[in-house]
């Protein structure tokens, strides 16, 4: 099935997850590898993508499809990458003000996606052995919010991330964790 853009921002711009998943699949490998040749990093890179998503995400009303919508992400993330060599700091957060906040709650509903069923269906050590295949970073993000059952804002705290950051993060954790269990069967 192609991906409808239009519609599936339309989807996203209502808040419906499906679509901020549609659109995070679709565009993460053009945002990561450009932001790789650029940051020389796979962990810059992965966390200005992340980020960029984020942002993306929170903005996706202002989205002009007259333009290209990996263009836009690009754009995105390369004032991202900028803006973290001007400060010169390793912490590549931003601060998100009450409105982007608001705008970062309708990312999440609470339906189960496809990797979520996929995650249900594993037992416990299995999953666990699953789970240590991830990044140090998704591995924490997983265990905080489902072996903890934190609140993505109680996850934001813990880990000093803005809370639309955790919800991408929680996002791809989950995506690279059902491609992995998938992988094995």
């Amino acid at each position: 099935m192609a991906l409808d853009l239009n519609q599936e921002i339309e989807k996203a711009i209502k808040g419906e997850q499906k679509a901020f998943t549609k659109l995070l699949d679709s565009y993460w490998s053009d945002v990561y590898n450009f932001m790789l040749q650029r940051t020389s990093s796979e962990n810059d890179a992965e966390d200005i993508t992340i980020e960029t998503f984020s942002k993306a995400f929170d903005k996706i009303h202002t989205y002009n499809n007259q333009f290209a919508f990996n263009t836009w992400l690009i754009a995105i993330g390369k004032n991202i990458h900028i803006d973290s060599i001007r400060k010169k700091k390793p912490d590549l957060n931003y601060n998100i003000d009450i409105t982007e906040d608001q705008t970062a709650n309708r990312i999440i509903d609470s339906s189960p996606t496809a990797e979520d069923a996929l995650i249900l269906e594993q037992n416990l050590s299995e999953l666990l052995q699953f789970i240590k295949q991830l990044k140090p970073d998704y591995q924490e993000i997983i265990q905080l919010r489902y072996f903890q059952e934190l609140s993505y804002n109680e996850i934001s705290e813990q880990l000093n991330l803005p809370l639309s950051n955790v919800k991408v993060r929680l996002l791809r954790a989950k995506k690279l964790l059902a491609e992995i269990i998938q992988n094995t069967k």
